[in-house]
């Protein structure tokens, strides 16, 4: 059987690239307008209060459109990986 060429993409695939986007797009604002990114993030996915974000590029309409636990599950994926791979390196 011949193949059609079509490529299928994973919706989760599709979801973590986009929350990915989001958050980097959501730390340069933070960064450009002098706040500790890190800080705001956390006091956002703590308590939910979108004021901790900064409205400048739309960020904190970004950061609306994903829900907080979607962020934290991204947070943890990155960081297991990279501690795999930094095990698996031998550091």
């Amino acid at each position: 059987m011949e193949s059609s060429g079509t490529i299928f993409f994973s919706k989760i695939n599709e979801r973590q690239r986009l929350i990915k986007s989001i958050l980097n797009d959501v730390y340069d604002a933070l960064s450009e307008k002098g706040y500790n990114p890190i800080s705001q993030l956390v006091g956002y996915v703590m308590s939910g209060d979108p004021t901790y974000i900064t409205n400048h590029n739309g960020a904190r309409s970004k950061i609306t459109r994903i829900e907080r636990d979607e962020i934290v599950e991204e947070l943890f994926n990155v960081y297991i990986a990279n501690e795999a791979r930094n095990r698996g390196a031998g550091t």
